[in-house]
């Protein structure tokens, strides 16, 4: 009796999930000009030093390694210094105007919800801090993740039963399983696609900084996967 007939069959299998977000990171500079680079500085430290005090009355802790998912961090990153410019008003020429401007630039990050409003609050009583960028993530270890990427496998497998079907044949045996792009194909990943963000509209009204939008965006997570099976089909 001769061996049935066998092909190989690839194909690519995807699921997606939409759950709230883990967390959210705001992004935004602290500013403070002066006559000179020490007093901006020194400025600047006094604003950074009052805005933790009060992030720490919500229970805000600086980022550390034992920190990270902590209800609300914060991370002063970094801090510059620069020459003031603006346009002269009698000349129409744009120069220095001898002044010095500290930069003190912040993140962030919220993981308890409930404290939102209040930061919220807080924030807009800091007229030097601009948050400029808000966005909503999603952590890898979120427990949809498995359920997301064995949907993913599911949808292998059903579409290469379709094509065996299609073939007068049906699946024989599982050949691979692989994230996207590691059997040959592109480099395409899987990941959270929705990472809404808002920015200040401080910059393009040109008037005092404005805290955007802090409702939590739901993330939609995408799990691609590649697979190979062997298909026992009928002779064409």
């Amino acid at each position: 009796m001769s061996e049935p007939a066998t092909a190989l069959l690839s194909v690519r299998g995807e699921a997606r999930a939409t759950v709230a977000p883990d967390f959210g990171v705001l992004n935004g500079v602290l500013r403070a000009t002066q006559a000179t680079k020490p007093e901006a500085l020194q400025v600047a430290a006094a604003g950074l030093s009052q805005l933790t005090s009060e992030l720490g009355s919500l229970g805000g802790v600086p980022l550390t390694v034992g920190s990270e998912r902590s209800p609300l961090i914060w991370s002063a990153y970094s801090a510059t210094t620069e020459v003031e410019h603006e346009h002269d008003e009698q000349t129409g020429r744009y120069g220095p105007t001898g002044r010095i401007i500290a930069s003190v630039a912040l993140q962030l990050v919220v993981r308890a919800f409930d404290l939102l409003h209040r930061l919220g609050d807080v924030l807009a009583t800091h007229e030097a801090f601009s948050v400029h960028h808000v966005a909503w993530g999603v952590d890898p270890d979120n427990p949809t993740w498995p359920q997301v990427r064995a949907a993913a496998i599911r949808a292998g497998i059903d579409k290469g039963r379709d094509y065996a079907a299609a073939l007068g044949g049906s699946l024989n045996r599982v050949e691979h399983i692989a994230d996207v792009g590691l059997l040959g194909a592109d480099g395409t990943t899987y990941g959270p696609t929705r990472f809404a963000s808002a920015r200040s509209s401080a910059d393009s009204a040109g008037g005092l900084p404005e805290t955007p939008s802090l409702d939590p965006v739901p993330q939609e997570l995408i799990a691609i996967i590649d697979a190979r099976f062997i298909a026992h089909v009928a002779e064409l």
